[in-house]
C-alpha cells in the first residue's frame, strides 16, 4: 500500500474543534458538505488549498486531541485527504479514524515541510520526499489496519467477514 501526495503541515495538539468547528456540529449533517469547513478556525480556506487524493496532512504530537467527535476524521476523509502523518495521535481520534478507514501513520514529521511531495510505503514502513532529502521510518501496519483501510472502515470490514466465526 502506497500513498503519494503533497504535505500540508500543522503543529502539535491539533484538537478536534480546530479540525472541524463545533458550531457546525448540528447544523450540517452531510459529511461531504461539512468537509468544506475543514480547519476553518486555524487555516481559513484550507479546503480550497487541497487537491483530493493528492494531499497529506503532516502534524506534530497529539493530533486529534479533545472531544471524541467522529466528524473530525470524517471530514478529513471526505475532503479527499489521503492520510494523516503525525508524531502521535489522541487515542479516541486514532480509533475513530481507522473505524471509518482514514489512514493514520505515526512517524517523525519534523523534516517534512509544507509543500513537500512525499511517498509513504505502508508495507515497508518508509516515508521519503521526492527529492530524497529525508527518509523517515515507522512501524508498518499490521494486517488488520491494512484491511480496515482497504475495506473503507469497520462497518465494511464486518460486512465482508460477517460469516467469520471466532474459536471459543
Amino acid at each position: 500500500m502506497i500513498f503519494e501526495g503533497k504535505v500540508f503541515k500543522f503543529g502539535n495538539n491539533i484538537n478536534t474543534d480546530w479540525i472541524i468547528s463545533g458550531r457546525y456540529k448540528f447544523s450540517i449533517t452531510d459529511m461531504k458538505e461539512l468537509s468544506h469547513y475543514l480547519f476553518e478556525d486555524i487555516r481559513p480556506g484550507f479546503y480550497d488549498e487541497i487537491t483530493p487524493n493528492d494531499s497529506i496532512i503532516a502534524a506534530g504530537e497529539n493530533f486529534g486531541m479533545g472531544s471524541s467527535r467522529e466528524q473530525a476524521p470524517w471530514v478529513i476523509k471526505e475532503a479527499g485527504v489521503l492520510c494523516v502523518v503525525a508524531k502521535s495521535f489522541a487515542r479516541i481520534f486514532y480509533r475513530n479514524a481507522f473505524n471509518i478507514g482514514l489512514p493514520l501513520i505515526e512517524a517523525e514529521t519534523s523534516l517534512m515541510k509544507e509543500g513537500d511531495k512525499i511517498r509513504i510505503s505502508i508495507d515497508k514502513g518508509v516515508i521519503q520526499d521526492e527529492n530524497k532529502i529525508f527518509i523517515t521510518k515507522f512501524k508498518p501496519w499490521d494486517n488488520f489496519r491494512k484491511e480496515l483501510v482497504n475495506c473503507g472502515g469497520i462497518i465494511n470490514y464486518l460486512t465482508k467477514y460477517k460469516d467469520f466465526k471466532c474459536n471459543p
